[in-house]
């Protein structure tokens, strides 16, 4: 009876690239086959070690080693031993230090530092939609930033913009026929930001938003007293919260949004 072939996978971070590759060509041969995967390797032993026992076992060895001293002491210990050594990172480094005039930066695990931070922005991005406009007020205890505002003061794009940036983002409307929600109250004031306006900017705003949608601008939504009555709750909302407020009346998103990061990060 035929025993398995053994493959052993040497990786300066997790192994998954070195073993999808090595995956891949096996599938070509034989589904007959021993894998094991040995990560973090810091130091010659551990490549001594795997050396022996590519030995005693007849197998092959796949690696992705950054540190090219690692790499040379690998491939010249192997062919001393007769032991096949896949070279799966340093063929491709040296293409790509030709192609672009540079060295590596020679940091293993960067692939999944990247994932990690893609990640990071596709949960934020989704934390912003899920509790957008004060849909689900439990978004706002597990918030990096909380957004407070009347309406058309811009919360759902500066979420958006925040989410971007990696930051979890909950946006709440301010309207005085509702009370906000008790955990606006509970939480770290420092987290919270209010956003104000000028009355006729925002009646401005207000009044091509109803164009837009093929209404008249004569609507309460539009009219200034309305507007004054909203922006005059608001104030007192954010007393009772005490966090800080920031003007966004001639303010673009990005612009409104740097000035939001300096004060959380203070």
């Amino acid at each position: 009876m035929n025993r398995k072939k053994s493959v052993f996978i040497l990786s300066d971070s997790v192994g998954e690239t070195a073993e999808l590759v090595i995956k891949a060509g096996l599938s070509q041969f034989s589904n007959d086959y021993e894998i094991l995967r040995i990560p973090y390797v810091e130091d010659i032993k551990t490549i001594d070690e795997t050396l022996n026992l590519a030995k005693e076992e007849n197998g092959i060895i796949g690696f992705t080693l950054v540190d090219p001293s690692f790499r040379d002491y690998l491939q010249k210990k192997a062919t001393s031993l007769h032991i096949e050594a896949i070279d799966i990172m340093g063929p491709m480094l040296q293409a790509m230090e030709r192609a672009f005039g540079k060295k590596p930066r020679m940091e293993p695990g960067l692939v999944h530092k990247l994932d990690e931070d893609y990640f990071k922005k596709v949960e934020a991005i989704e934390f912003a939609v899920k509790y957008d406009d004060g849909r689900d007020p439990r978004g706002i205890g597990r918030a990096d930033i909380i957004l407070i505002g009347v309406s058309r003061t811009s919360k759902t794009p500066l979420s958006q913009f925040l989410a971007h940036k990696r930051y979890k983002v909950a946006n709440i409307p301010i309207v005085p026929e509702v009370e906000p929600p008790e955990e606006l109250f509970l939480v770290d004031p420092k987290k919270c930001i209010g956003l104000k306006i000028e009355p006729e900017k925002l009646n401005d705003i207000r009044k091509e938003r109803l164009k837009a949608l093929g209404l008249g601008d004569q609507a309460s939504y539009a009219n200034i007293e309305r507007i004054q009555e909203e922006l005059d709750y608001f104030h007192k909302v954010m007393e009772r919260i005490g966090c800080r407020v920031i003007d966004v009346s001639n303010k673009a998103v990005e612009e409104t949004a740097n000035q939001i990061l300096r004060l959380i990060n203070e």
